[in-house]
Parts: structure tokens; sequence; C-alpha cells
């Protein structure tokens, strides 16, 4: 029995040693496996089942010494069983530390393989779930007749409509449509805007101004500045220079050479002086943008048909402009109305001019009404003398009472009897 209890704790030490050789051969053998794993669940060394064995030996080896009574066998069974402990221990974690480094070495290339990985190909396959959820913008019409269909992916019409151009007008000239499609906003439209509005185009003017004269962006911005510096030298005043702008959008489309003729044109043909010729295209710019044809002709009816002097069309055309560019046919009847029907003579004329301006219908209802009433005066030599001036210019309100001494309810009835 006594060489029973002294072999019994040897055995448990083989058997223990035999144990852990054999886990250990164990976990090398299937290392990779377990690092695989990783990826997706974590596999720690299982070392629970070894301690419980250790502890087992240790109490039936403690139960065995007791029964023999051997003091020297018990002291010599526990160095052995400590030492082989501390031997499995320190194993296991040499062990332990191993698999992490190996883990970690393993995360940090899984990363840098990520990092690596080359872009998605368009040709790659894609599911039916990830193609549902692909949200694709619609594709550009290769030919329309609106502009409306690139708005949605023009950041330059987009920005033009916010400032009020009508694009409904400028789609009207496809070539110009066109040609403002490939414009960008920051490199071509940028400069323009902040260029008209040193000119003096308010914020709010800037959209009619575009939607006239688009053609604004197609122009050198220097050759802009070198009309805008013309002008200023031709001792225009800066608001005369916004104002002409604004009235005729195309002005500055125009170069400098074609400004200059225009303005030698009407100093010469009118036989005025600088100052007349600069107030007279500041009043109507658009003589320095339109055609030269109407005015012309406008000068020869004057001359030829109507009977007045040069002095006097220079005295008329000063104070109205626009009878430079009047229709041809609506000078003449007014003319034809006022000189033969109400007996005006051509000095009269002239110093109303005004007449020229006005709608010959509106000439006729107040004429005949005052010849009705029986004060049709237009000689400044007898009483009761009516001017052109208050004859035409006047809403019907003053007309009646201080010219007609009338009610307007009574012109509207005798309106009703023409």
């Amino acid at each position: 029995m006594a060489l029973s209890a002294q072999w019994i704790p040897r055995w448990f030490n083989s058997i223990r040693l035999n144990s852990f050789v054999t886990a250990t051969q164990l976990r090398n053998r299937f290392q990779r496996p377990g690092k695989t794993l990783l990826h997706g669940f974590a596999g720690q060394p299982q070392i629970s089942s070894d301690n419980c064995f250790l502890q087992w030996g240790f109490k039936t080896y403690r139960t065995s010494s007791v029964w023999n009574n051997s003091s020297q066998s018990t002291n010599s069974s526990r160095q052995e069983s400590n030492s082989a402990q501390s031997t499995v221990l320190s194993s296991m974690n040499e062990q332990s530390q191993a698999t992490q480094k190996i883990l970690n070495f393993d995360c940090e290339l899984s990363l840098e393989e990520l990092d690596n990985e080359p872009p998605l190909s368009p040709l790659q396959p894609v599911s039916e779930e990830e193609a549902v959820q692909i949200i694709a913008d619609p594709p550009l019409p290769p030919v329309s007749f609106t502009l409306q269909d690139y708005v949605d992916h023009s950041e330059t019409l987009q920005k033009l409509v916010l400032l009020g151009v009508d694009l409904s007008k400028i789609e009207k000239h496809p070539d110009a449509a066109n040609l403002l499609l490939r414009l960008d906003f920051e490199k071509d439209i940028k400069q323009v805007l902040l260029f008209l509005k040193d000119v003096g185009i308010k914020d709010n003017q800037l959209g009619t101004f575009l939607t006239k004269n688009y053609a604004i962006f197609f122009e050198d911005l220097e050759n802009l500045k070198t009309r805008v510096a013309y002008l200023q030298s031709k001792n225009f005043s800066k608001t005369d220079i916004t104002q002409m702008v604004k009235n005729a959008p195309f002005l500055l489309n125009f170069s400098v050479e074609r400004l200059d003729n225009r303005l030698g044109f009407f100093q010469k043909e009118l036989e005025l002086s600088v100052k007349k010729t600069r107030d007279l295209v500041v009043r109507l710019p658009r003589l320095l943008t339109g055609s030269l044809e109407p005015v012309k002709e406008n000068m020869k009816v004057y001359r030829l048909e109507l009977g007045f002097k040069h002095n006097e069309i220079q005295h008329m055309i000063t104070k109205i402009p626009k009878m430079l560019t009047a229709n041809k046919r609506k000078l003449t009847e007014t003319f034809d109305y006022v000189h033969n029907v109400m007996s005006i003579p051509h000095h009269l004329i002239v110093r109303f001019p005004q007449v020229f301006n006005t709608r010959l219908f509106k000439i006729k209802e107040r004429h005949l009404f005052l010849t009705y009433l029986g004060r049709a005066e237009y000689n400044p030599a007898k009483p009761n003398y009516i001017s052109l001036d208050k004859l035409v210019s006047v809403p019907d309100e003053i007309f009646c009472e201080e010219i007609a001494n009338a009610s307007v309810q009574d012109f509207e009835k005798f309106l009703k009897t023409l």
C-alpha cells in the first residue's frame, strides 16, 4: 500500500504532462483554422479543463499522503507538482501571447488588403436588390425645343433664372440658346454681371436687361470697358451712361468706331452742337443702336412733304426725339388732320410738337367734342384759345373741367355718338 501511495503522484504527473503535450500539439496543428475564425468568432485557448484536472490531482495526492503518514513524500510530490504547474502555465501564457500576435498581424493585413482593393468596375455584376436602390439622373435630351429640359442640369441656367432672365424668349433663338448652354457661370458670366453693376444696372434690372441682350455674354470684357471709357471721354456722365445702357441694352455691343460714327452723323446731319447732340442720344439712345434709314426717311418727310424748315425740324426733334424714328404714315396722317382739318399753322405745330407723339383718335375725339360745344379755338389771338399742349397732354378729367367746361359723363355720352 505504501508503494502504491508513492507511485500515485508520479502517475498523475505523467498523465498531466502527456495531456499538456497533446493539447499543445493540437493547437499547433490547427492554428490556421483558429485564425480564420477570428474574422467571425473569437477562438480563445481552452485552459479550464486542464486547471480542473490539476486541481483534482492535487487533492488526490494530498489524501494518499495522509493515509501513509509520509511527510517527506508529500513535500517531494508538492515540489514536483508545483514545478509542473508552473511549466504548464508558463507554456500556456507563451502560447496565448503568440496567438494574440498572430491575430493582430492578421488584422493589420486585412486592413491593408481593404485599402489596396481596386475600385469597383462599372461592368461588375449588381444584384437585383442593389439595382433597385440605384437612383440615376434622367438623361439629357439630345435635341429639345426648350431650355426647360436643361435647367435642372445646368448651374448657369439655374442662376440666370434666379436673376429673372426669361429663358422662353432666349430659346426662340436656337443658336443663342446652344451657346448659352456651353457657358460657365463663374468663368463667363460672373464678371459680366459685376461689370453691369459697375455701370449702374441694379439687381432688379439685370433680368430684363439680360433677357434682351443675352449676347453681351459673348462680348470680350475688355472691349466692354473700352466702350464705356469712350463715352466718358465724350463727356457723358455716369448717370447718362447708366440711362443709355438701361434704355438701349445693345449699346455696349457696338464698337467704338460705330458709336463715334453715329454721334458724328447726328451732329452733322441735324447741324446740332456737341451738347445738343449729347442730350439727344441720352434721351433716345436707340439712335446709336438702331438703323439710320428711318431717320433719313423722316428728315425728308418733314422737309419735302410736310413743309417744315430746317430750323423748325431742329427745334421739334430736340424736344421730341422720337420724331426721328416715328412711323412715316402716322406722321403724315397726324399732320394732315391737325394742319388741314383743325387749321393749325406750321409755327404753332412747331411750338407744340407733342402732337406728333399722340394717338390720332384721341386728337379727333377731343377736337370733335370741342367743336360740338363751340369751343374749338386754336388761334392765340382770339378769346377762349386752347393750346395744342393742353389739348393732347392732359387727362380726360382735366380736359373736361378746365378746357371743355363739361362733365366727364357728357364727354363719354358724346363719344358713343361717333
